[in-house]
């Protein structure tokens, strides 16, 4: 190919790429005053940019790669019509964006922003309130979902939605966002690769984050609090799961973070302070619990059962009432070299490690396991006197579950 061949070629693909898009300006005195028609005028690799107002549109679908981008946080109100924007091409960014009023149904999943079969899309800078389904991936891929705050007015799970919801989507980055008062704040289902970081997620009506069925996942630095219940991760396997914060999720069957079906995970750096039970745990194998505080929780760790090959290691379990419940004889799980603050053995050869094991289980953990109406005698003297006698010759609880090396002072 020549030289004048080469330039012909280079300028078609740099031209393809959007060197030369345009940017539709929409306002009530420009010349397109409408945000779907300046859509539909659009060529690939357009910017709409949409100025300060309000504009009572919904069902805007974008079919090709463009920018719609927000200049003062224009309102898009969706008037409880339906679905207000819906993607399906690659290559879609929407930035700066206030949307507001989402249709509610109890047959459709209406979204603010729903995202289908696409891939390198960004969703940033956008405030959603009064929504049923917040942002909405579906079979989508390598995109990015960041600093977006969205709100709800949920009261019930049965007529709300979840705020950001992934299905059967890959390689997606969740970060930055602020999500409240919604059914489940991040629900993933069959999404695998996903990172999801710097988020917070709290005031929510069932979980701050629920997983179903979704592999090799990573959650971290993120805030779940307050919620009907922390975090669900349930049927997947390979989840890191480092650095949150669960607090004050209370309730009589909330915890900060619930195991079910998880085979494979890690558990490093987390903070669990304040919930009706730190973690509960069943039918969990494999997984690795490092570095974590468990700070005046109900339960700090609560077993029920079909859990083989755990590691607790390195832990600081301070000021619970019940630092782990085990509801089964056997034991194929390790506690080693963790904090407890009710600890109370010596330390002769001053190495930092206690010179009697510790003995996690409580005999009343045991009881109340059975008969939950018993926790009014918690504090009682004759519970301390059956816990002591339970140490001393173990009937009811795993004789092998010890800590054989507790640590003296807190990590």
């Amino acid at each position: 190919m020549n030289i004048r061949g080469l330039f012909i070629l280079f300028f078609c693909t740099i031209t393809g790429s959007g060197l030369w898009a345009k940017t539709i300006e929409v306002c009530y005195s420009c010349e397109v005053a409408s945000v779907k028609e300046a859509i539909a005028m659009a060529s690939d690799y357009d910017t709409v940019l949409v100025k300060k107002g309000t504009y009572k549109e919904y069902n805007l679908v974008i079919d090709k790669p463009m920018t719609l981008l927000g200049k003062g946080y224009p309102v898009i109100d969706g008037e409880d019509k339906g679905e207000i924007i819906t993607i399906t091409s690659d290559g879609v960014t929407v930035d700066g964006l206030f949307i507001i009023n989402v249709g509610t149904s109890y047959t459709s999943d209406y979204a603010a922003i729903r995202v289908i079969k696409s891939k390198n899309f960004l969703i940033q800078n956008v405030v959603l309130e009064k929504l049923f389904f917040g942002i909405y991936l579906e079979k989508s891929q390598h995109g990015k979902v960041y600093n977006n705050k969205i709100v709800g007015d949920a009261v019930e799970e049965f007529n709300s939605g979840n705020g950001i919801q992934l299905w059967y989507c890959q390689y997606v980055d969740i970060d930055g966002n602020i999500v409240q008062h919604v059914r489940d704040g991040i629900y993933l289902e069959f999404s695998d690769n996903i990172n999801i970081s710097n988020n917070r997620s709290s005031d929510n009506v069932r979980y701050g984050l629920h997983f179903m069925f979704s592999n090799n996942d990573t959650y971290q630095n993120n805030v779940f609090e307050n919620n009907g219940a922390g975090v669900a991760v349930m049927f997947s396997k390979e989840i890191k799961m480092i650095d949150n914060i669960f607090r004050k999720n209370w309730g009589p069957t909330s915890y900060g973070l619930l195991l079910k079906e998880i085979n494979d995970a890690e558990i490093r750096g987390n903070t669990f302070e304040d919930n009706t039970t730190g973690i509960t745990v069943e039918g969990t194998n494999r997984v690795r619990y490092e570095k974590n505080d468990f700070i005046n929780n109900g339960w700090a760790l609560k077993v029920r059962g079909a859990c083989y090959g755990n590691i607790v290691i390195n832990n600081n379990f301070l000021y619970n009432s019940f630092d782990v419940s085990y509801n089964s004889k056997l034991n194929d799980n390790v506690f080693d070299q963790n904090f407890w603050s009710s600890y109370t053995g010596y330390d002769l050869d001053k190495n930092g490690i206690g010179d009697v094991p510790y003995r996690p289980v409580k005999l009343f953990s045991y009881i109340v396991n059975r008969t939950p109406e018993t926790i009014i005698m918690l504090r009682s003297l004759f519970m301390d006197i059956i816990d002591f006698s339970e140490k001393v010759s173990p009937v009811f609880t795993p004789d092998k579950l010890i800590d054989a090396n507790p640590l003296m002072k807190k990590l």
